[in-house]
């Protein structure tokens, strides 16, 4: 065969140099450093997503108190506004200072046994 008579060629690509890779690197790392440092100081505390998080801590709440109340009147008072006091008394949890009319709103849902309003990726 013709082919296999001829010598392999190889040819060798040379790469960036050692000190384009490095500050490549370190811009891309400095870079990435910046902007968690901007998503600390815009958010602190309090995640992105806060709203979702309080609306599903209050609908989950909700449907805790209505699956483990055997009479009745613990969803009758949560619906007559003991989602709210629960709220103003503290009892809603770090959650429910993200957003607590949310987290009134998702405790009511939940202890009406409706469908979560604010669930999936578009609400």
């Amino acid at each position: 065969m013709a082919l296999l008579d001829r010598p392999t060629v190889t040819t060798h690509h040379r790469g960036p140099s050692r000190r384009t890779l490095a500050l490549v690197l370190l811009t891309a790392g400095t870079l990435l450093l910046s902007g968690t440092w901007y998503l600390v100081q815009q958010y602190s505390e309090r995640p992105p997503w806060a709203e979702d998080i309080a609306y599903e801590a209050g609908f989950v709440q909700g449907t805790r108190i209505r699956k483990t109340d055997p009479t009745g009147r613990q969803v009758e008072d949560l619906l007559a506004g003991g989602c709210a006091r629960m709220v103003s008394e503290g009892l809603g949890g770090v959650k429910a200072t993200y957003d607590p009319g949310l987290w009134v709103t998702g405790c009511l849902d939940g202890a009406s046994a409706r469908p979560p309003a604010r669930q999936g990726l578009f609400h």
